[in-house]
């Protein structure tokens, strides 16, 4: 088989790669000329775990390619995957500018049949606009080429994104024909023999599925952030809450892990977009609105804890922030928690020095001489008056405690992710604050 994957991004380059390591020759689409030059020469713009190594088996085999041609690309291909970026508009719902651009180039450029598959995370009703702007450029030219539309939603978290791709716990496919759901069963007959069952279904469900699972998922973490914080009030740890309802298989014991909020590309711009859906349906999907405000509120409570302690007084003090993407084993700092707490340190006259395992490059990007960049871990703590921990490496899960105390000006931690135990911090004499937890 071959296809096209129009985008580069993560969902595009992580699912050209991986469907190429299945035999499928693939072409990789973008109109950012840099990029596709350096992926023609070895350079991966974003950091994947796993993703370089099949990367580069995959292009010595001849099976992927990449282009700025988009006609070319399609050139017998099976399908053509859209997987561009959908980033939220000014009132929360999903710009689907690039989406519909990119149907229109396919509307252009198209000689013969073709499963058109949204693989972008869209909104309800996008494959009927995409399969529209399909068929207003067919009709410019004249032509009347059958296409079909499909959805196939992804479902992979950053940091483990090429594992989530090749072992999926289950495949979402929505499609409206006999025709198109044959491509699609016939692309991925390497997983279903490998025991990864396809879930076929109708296009609309299809597109909804991908916002319902990323919302409930968002709703879990906002819901034990509110929790934790209720833990601090009454005395009780949220770790020990944690790990009570997480026995139990109706709630499981994954995303009930207390924190700084959910970051990301994902969560906070699906979240905004189905609950922008709703309401042009008059609908109020009050429980997501409750968990948007509640992320909000907890990108804020480990700087609240830091201004306590502080009693108000920041300025001229220097703090070191361990971990500044998102979230661990990515460079992705959409939306990150650490990018509120630094902006309140500035803004209170602290000053921050930063450090994380791969996200440098891409915090002096956004942030630029607005903090300091330390070599390691070790180096941001120096003469700092606390360390605040953002982001869980798991390099920074244990640190040599007794080195810390002697480059901190003063033995003070914020965790904002409660990888450190409190009784081992309290006998070595440091101060130390969590999130919902019972601290000496």
């Amino acid at each position: 088989m071959k296809i096209s994957v129009v985008g580069t991004g993560y969902v595009g380059l992580v699912s050209g790669t991986c469907i190429a390591e299945t035999g499928v020759n693939v072409a990789c689409v973008d109109i950012d000329e840099t990029k596709i030059e350096k992926l023609n020469n070895g350079i991966i713009p974003i950091y994947e775990p796993g993703l370089e190594d099949i990367y580069k088996k995959n292009v010595e085999k001849g099976r992927l390619e990449f282009t700025t041609d988009l006609g070319a690309s399609i050139k017998d291909a099976d399908a053509v995957f859209i997987a561009v970026g959908t980033p939220p508009d000014e009132d929360g719902s999903a710009d689907l500018k690039y989406v519909l651009g990119v149907a229109r180039e396919i509307g252009k450029n198209m000689d013969h049949y073709l499963v058109v598959v949204t693989k972008s995370t869209v909104p309800v009703g996008t494959s009927v606009k995409v399969k529209q702007a399909i068929l207003e450029e067919l009709e410019k030219r004249g032509e009347k080429i059958p296409f079909d539309v499909a959805s196939n939603p992804e479902f992979l978290k950053e940091g483990s994104a090429v594992n989530d791709f090749l072992k999926p716990d289950r495949i979402v496919i929505g499609t409206e024909s006999k025709r198109a759901q044959k491509v699609m069963q016939r692309l991925y007959k390497p997983f279903v023999l490998n025991g990864h069952p396809i879930l076929f279904m109708d296009i609309t469900s299809s597109e909804m599925t991908k916002y319902a699972a990323n919302s409930m998922l968002a709703t879990k973490i906002s819901f034990i952030n509110d929790i934790a914080n209720l833990c601090e009030l009454v005395g009780a740890d949220v770790d020990n809450v944690r790990r009570g309802i997480g026995s139990d298989p109706r709630i499981g014991n994954k995303f009930i892990y207390p924190g700084t909020g959910y970051g990301g590309s994902c969560f906070p711009k699906d979240v905004q977009a189905l609950i922008r859906t709703a309401d042009e349906f008059n609908y109020s999907l009050d429980v997501l609105k409750a968990v948007e405000k509640v992320n909000y509120r907890q990108k804020e409570v480990l700087f609240n804890k830091l201004y306590k302690r502080f009693e108000g007084d920041l300025k001229g003090k220097k703090f070191a922030l361990w971990g500044l993407s998102f979230k661990p084993k990515t460079d992705d700092m959409r939306e990150a928690p650490s990018l509120v707490i630094i902006e309140k340190l500035l803004e209170a006259g602290a000053s921050v020095a930063g450090y994380d395992p791969v996200a440098m490059h891409e915090a002096e990007r956004i942030l630029g001489d607005k903090i300091s960049y330390a070599k390691d871990e070790y180096d941001a703590l120096i003469d700092a008056d606390a360390l605040i921990l953002v982001t869980e490496w798991s390099e920074f899960r244990l640190p040599n405690f007794r080195v810390m105390e002697k480059l901190l000006k003063s033995k003070i931690i914020f965790d904002g992710r409660n990888i450190y135990d409190p009784e081992e911090l309290a006998e070595l004499g440091f101060e130390y604050f969590a999130i919902g937890r019972k601290t000496k």
